[in-house]
């Protein structure tokens, strides 16, 4: 598809997980298709891992890669911040300027703002990647968070939603958007349709993912706790991810003495951590739309994923599978079935498998995010084969229902 080269600049505050895999798949696919394209993140975050992926995007960045100190709260920090991002921001000329979750959305407002009073033509695109939208509005911090979000609505000229729940969450606490809006899946590339075999030496079970409270590491390890009291022998666990709460979970495994059942790996690529255990588990508290799930249904891997953010659009059909999430009885009852059932989770790994690669696709994430951005400039493309809906909101209503049942659990 011929398009007219653009300048677009990407800003998130931590380049990790899903929302940098996210960045990683759009950047690459809009510098191979012409146009220029940079990135700008937190300087202070970022494992070893995550800083080879930042590393490996860097020769594609005809605009540079820039690092620049970013506090994931609210700070004075943040004004030293905007200044040194505006003057970086300023001499790049962007076309698009696009934040990624609450602090990149932030910045990329802000600045763009002052960018368009002093003249230059920029366009001011968001995607909140949960975030914010996480928070409860029935308590202070999200009252507070969802002010903000409201009032950067006025600086905003693109959204874009990973999914119909995301969409339909920024609705009930943000309020109807300003901007041009689109529902854009996150997608993954043809080769990642390819299924994944275990080891024969593979344990049980594998929980993959950020090590915080928000995923439910810690439902994983009381599960697998709660099948050792039961039966009396701990089913075998790989632990695979890093992130902010990783000595408490190695602390639970200790008190709960599942040390010689359970192993930590560190990061590791999805699809090698994929051949550690014969079950994923998902057992998040919330999400937005979570590449694991993705990446895991592509793999044709046996799955337990709980009913929170975009995982039942994932599911379609089928998810009457998903469990409640944050009831550790539901979980611990679906992973002991998983054991008595292996054959049983082998077909519906296949099942979900079958309905994923049309819907899901990292062409398809990339030309509907180009389409918005062309029609913020002004630009026909030239190729209106997969173009988005008129107003990319068609599946916000039957996410509403959702939504409003998980607002009533918080």
């Amino acid at each position: 598809m011929t398009t007219t080269p653009m300048r677009i600049v990407h800003c998130v505050r931590s380049p990790i997980g899903g929302i940098f895999r996210h960045i990683r798949d759009l950047a690459t696919a809009q510098a191979e298709a012409g146009h220029d394209v940079g990135l700008i993140c937190d300087s202070t975050t970022g494992s070893a891992f995550d800083n080879r992926g930042v590393e490996e995007l860097e020769p594609k960045l005809a605009l540079g890669l820039a690092r620049f100190p970013m506090q994931r709260q609210l700070t004075f920090k943040d004004l030293t911040a905007t200044l040194a991002l505006y003057r970086h921001i300023r001499d790049l000329k962007p076309d698009i300027l696009h934040g990624h979750g609450a602090k990149g959305g932030a910045y990329v407002r802000l600045i763009g703002s002052i960018l368009k009073l002093r003249g230059q033509k920029v366009s001011r695109v968001y995607c909140p990647h949960g975030g914010s939208l996480h928070y409860d509005p029935n308590r202070f911090e999200g009252r507070i968070y969802h002010t903000i979000e409201g009032m950067l609505g006025r600086l905003t000229d693109g959204l874009v939603f990973v999914s119909d729940y995301e969409a339909a969450a920024y609705e009930s606490k943000v309020g109807q958007p300003r901007a041009l809006s689109r529902i854009v899946y996150n997608g993954l590339t043809p080769a990642e349709f390819a299924p994944v075999s275990v080891d024969e030496s593979a344990g049980d079970f594998l929980y993959i993912g950020m090590l915080r409270d928000l995923k439910g590491p810690d439902l994983f390890i009381e599960a697998l706790h709660n099948i050792r009291l039961k039966t009396g022998q701990a089913p075998r666990a790989h632990i695979v991810g890093e992130g902010p709460d990783e000595e408490r979970y190695r602390n639970m495994v200790k008190r709960f003495d599942l040390e010689r059942a359970v192993t930590f790996h560190g990061a590791l690529p999805a699809r090698e951590a994929f051949k550690l255990a014969r079950n994923v588990v998902v057992p998040s508290r919330a999400e937005a739309m979570p590449y694991i799930i993705l990446e895991t249904v592509a793999a044709e891997r046996p799955l337990i994923a709980t009913r929170v953010g975009g995982i039942p659009e994932i599911f379609g059909r089928y998810s009457n599978r998903l469990i409640e999430p944050g009831h550790i009885g539901k979980l611990t009852v679906a992973m002991e079935a998983a054991l008595d059932s292996p054959e049983q989770m082998a077909g519906e790994a296949k099942e979900l498998r079958s309905c994923l690669a049309e819907t899901f696709s990292t062409e398809l994430m990339n030309d509907r995010i180009t389409t918005l951005y062309q029609e913020l400039k002004g630009i026909k493309p030239a190729d209106q084969s997969v173009a988005a809906p008129a107003n990319g909101l068609s599946g916000v209503a039957r996410a509403q229902t959702a939504l409003a049942r998980s607002s009533n659990r918080s």
